[in-house]
């Protein structure tokens, strides 16, 4: 069996394992990596490459800066401040809700924000007698369409550059995405406060499941630093190229001094990293390596492209990819849909000839728009019980804003990155 066969084949029990998640999906990731190097396609070097990808280093490095907010109070104090502001109102809260949590989003882990705000939107809404279940529906949308502002918001987004660099093209850069994670931003609310949170169960707090007001930060010093830590963080990244300071590099100063200045311990910093997301990239990119070099993601990239005739419109080509990765993405990882299909999708705009970019680039965001189910992404598992939502009102919601969210795609995408 020749390399390509053999790269399928491992694939397609990497894609079962990640569909299912009977194993843990860091666990399926390396081991999809070993047994490539095992099978003779991978070299023993090649199948750790991963682990010391730069863009590894880039998620350790932002995983402790944004634990170092949450850490400090920071994030909880932001929020607090945004959204009490909003006073009684229903759209009110509900817009001001959003906007904070698209912010944070945008820089630190959409989980971590998400539990940081709900027990204040639930205190807010039981004090004034709202119904709790629209303002958390809107807080994980909030969530998951912020994540794609910016190359750290998300893991997929990262993915996507990292994916582009190991196939010889030229990443995006770090605000790039925000030339459609803003609009898709802005699509999101508008549809939260008009048909959304009309489409939401309108449950009111139960007093029991009331949880107590985030905890203030003991020292309002180490917020300032966090904050400053944070600014000056991005904006080396902004400059990269003018200071010559890779991204990485930037996200490790700021984690080390986030523990010099004790915004967090050397504990908390470690704790605050998403080792399912650092395995789950490192052993993702030796089997999109291989996917290349084997000749195994021309062959699904033929396929694809014969089933959908031999001249394809590169708008259908992302409209169809579009669908697969938002498909995949509310059953699975989206970490894991996104690891599979970008290095396929390079090898289909390749094969006809047009710019990857634009196809990559609508997998990443498909990856986000996780609205659907309740297992689709943590920021969904999270408000599910204090949201008192059923499994259809995640449907309800979720599948008119994915259409939404297509629209916005098929729009933008082309305009920024022309095929």
């Amino acid at each position: 069996m020749d390399a390509a066969m053999l790269t399928l084949g491992v694939l397609g029990v990497a894609a079962f394992l990640f569909a299912t998640e009977i194993i843990p999906l860091a666990v399926t990731a390396m081991g999809a990596a070993i047994a490539l190097g095992l099978l003779g396609v991978l070299t023993p070097a090649q199948v750790f490459s991963g682990l010391s990808n730069s863009t590894v280093v880039l998620f350790a490095g932002m995983f402790i800066i944004g634990a170092a907010m949450f850490q400090t109070g920071l994030a909880q104090k932001i929020g607090i401040a945004v959204v009490k502001k909003s006073g009684n109102d229903e759209r009110a809260l509900m817009a001001a809700l959003m906007l904070i949590t698209i912010v944070l989003s945008s820089v630190s882990s959409n989980t971590a924000t998400v539990a940081c705000l709900m027990p204040v939107v639930i205190q807010i809404c039981a004090a004034a007698k709202l119904p709790v279940s629209p303002q958390l529906m809107a807080l994980a949308v909030a969530a998951n369409v912020g994540g794609t502002i910016t190359m750290i918001g998300t893991p997929p987004n990262i993915l996507m550059s990292a994916t582009l660099g190991a196939s010889g093209l030229t990443p995006f850069g770090f605000f790039e995405f925000a030339w459609i994670g803003i609009p898709l931003s802005i699509a999101g609310m508008i549809y939260m406060l008009t048909i959304g949170r009309k489409l939401c169960p309108r449950k009111l707090v139960d007093s029991e499941a009331v949880a107590g007001e985030a905890e203030e930060a003991k020292d309002p010093r180490k917020m300032v630093i966090c904050a400053v830590i944070l600014i000056g963080v991005v904006v080396a990244m902004v400059l990269e190229k003018q200071i010559n300071v890779p991204m990485q590099t930037s996200a490790i100063i700021g984690g080390l001094l986030c523990v010099l200045t004790g915004c967090l311990s050397e504990k908390q910093a470690y704790q605050g990293v998403d080792w399912t997301t650092i395995f789950l990239f490192a052993g993702m990119l030796p089997l999109a390596s291989a996917m290349d070099h084997s000749g195994a993601g021309k062959l699904i990239a033929d396929f694809v492209v014969g089933l959908i005739g031999d001249h394809p419109s590169p708008m259908l080509i992302v409209g169809a990819m579009f669908a697969l990765s938002c498909g995949l993405t509310q059953f699975m990882s989206n970490t894991a849909a996104a690891a599979l299909l970008a290095p396929i999708a390079i090898s289909i705009a390749q094969s006809i000839g047009v710019s990857p970019y634009p196809v990559v680039m609508a997998i990443g965001i498909a990856a986000s728009c996780a609205f659907t189910t309740p297992v689709a992404t943590p920021p969904n598992t999270l408000v599910l019980g204090p949201g008192q939502f059923r499994f259809m009102d995640y449907v309800k919601v979720g599948v008119p804003l994915v259409f939404v969210s297509l629209i916005v795609c098929l729009v933008v995408i082309p305009l920024v990155w022309p095929f």
